[in-house]
């Protein structure tokens, strides 16, 4: 089943959609050879599909997420309105483990359970949740869109700004964190040119910000993750704008894996590094990003490319998700609250108690 619109009209703000009391993915495991929906009806069906990459993104995952809350209530009242609250653990639990590193993940899911703590314990709880599930979903593009703003401000006219892996539309509730920046530069007329990184293993530079740039008529260059210092070193790049899945206290990145490799050339050759987050991404509960987890998934995504085995029979492969870049190295963080310039404890303390 898909959605009530035509998949011809597609888009990346389409990622996530609530329809007929069902959740809809738009699957980001085939896009852009195809375009097409996973029909979700349970949270574990739901947190399968975030484990299996369906959907992917901190702010995205964060809201299917919550949507995964309001199909576990729903499943566990319509069993019995005696004792629903216990009955969605399991499926709770479920959608916690399903991706480690991503902290909006976590952050939904305890919004959405202190509202089920506020419910009478006979009371319908799926409305409530619902109500709540979308206004997380309306809230992280509100934030996209501030963010797009704020950081197009930083980034001067006739700039060129490389991305790496996909902080778009797809990766949020709609508009984008580092694509939401790059999709409001452009419209001001300041970008001279777009950069993408192709990101291995799973190349969503290649498969996804591709697709959504040029959905939105911003022209984009691809490029092997490891061609980026030599592009560097040429002066066809500014900025450094991405995204990021967690950021620790003192200002740490972690972000899909190849970022630090990123920063590390950004930093040789004198360029600026932005960080594009929802203050739902910063875990003010972490140090430094030493205590932040990184997912380790399975080697045979580094072996194959697509359906097609690439590496020789016998090879040991480490497969980590995501890196750490240490907060000396980011010229500036960009939420919805603010700009955090050259971050520390201290600033991001300060931008999380206003």
């Amino acid at each position: 089943m898909q959605p009530r619109f035509d998949p011809e009209q597609v888009t990346a703000d389409d990622a996530i959609v609530w329809q007929e009391s069902k959740l809809f993915l738009l699957d980001q495991r085939v896009l852009p050879q195809q375009v097409a929906f996973v029909e979700l009806n349970s949270a574990t069906e739901t947190a399968n599909a975030i484990t299996e990459m369906v959907v992917r993104g901190a702010p995205a995952i964060g809201v299917t997420a919550a949507y995964g809350m309001v199909l576990a209530a729903r499943a566990a009242y319509q069993a019995g309105a005696v004792q629903w609250r216990s009955r969605i653990r399991a499926e709770v639990d479920l959608l916690r483990r399903s991706r480690p590193t991503a902290v909006n993940l976590f952050w939904a899911i305890k919004r959405m359970d202190q509202l089920i703590g506020a419910l009478a314990d006979d009371e319908d709880p799926t409305e409530r949740l619902l109500t709540e599930a979308k206004a997380i979903h309306q809230e992280d593009i509100a934030a996209n869109r501030a963010m797009g703003d704020l950081g197009a401000e930083l980034i001067a006219a006739g700039s060129k700004v490389i991305t790496h892996c996909n902080a778009g539309a797809l990766a949020t509730g709609g508009y984008g964190t580092a694509l939401g920046v790059i999709r409001s530069a452009f419209k001001s007329g300041k970008l001279a040119g777009v950069y993408a990184d192709e990101t291995r293993p799973w190349l969503q530079g290649a498969r996804l910000t591709a697709w959504e740039l040029l959905q939105d008529r911003i022209p984009v260059t691809l490029l092997a993750d490891g061609a980026a210092a030599s592009l560097m070193r040429q002066g066809e790049v500014d900025w450094v704008v991405v995204g990021s899945d967690r950021i620790a206290a003192n200002g740490d990145v972690a972000n899909k894996i190849g970022t630090y490799h990123l920063a590390v050339a950004a930093k040789h050759h004198q360029l600026k590094v932005m960080v594009v987050a929802p203050t739902s991404t910063i875990d003010m509960s972490l140090p430094s990003g030493a205590e932040i987890p990184i997912e380790v998934r399975d080697g045979a995504e580094i072996e194959s490319c697509g359906d097609k085995r690439v590496a020789a029979d016998g090879a040991e492969v480490w497969n980590p998700v995501f890196d750490v870049t240490p907060a000396g190295m980011v010229d500036a963080i960009v939420t919805e609250k603010g700009v955090v310039h050259a971050p520390n404890e201290e600033k991001m303390r300060k931008l999380m108690i206003n």
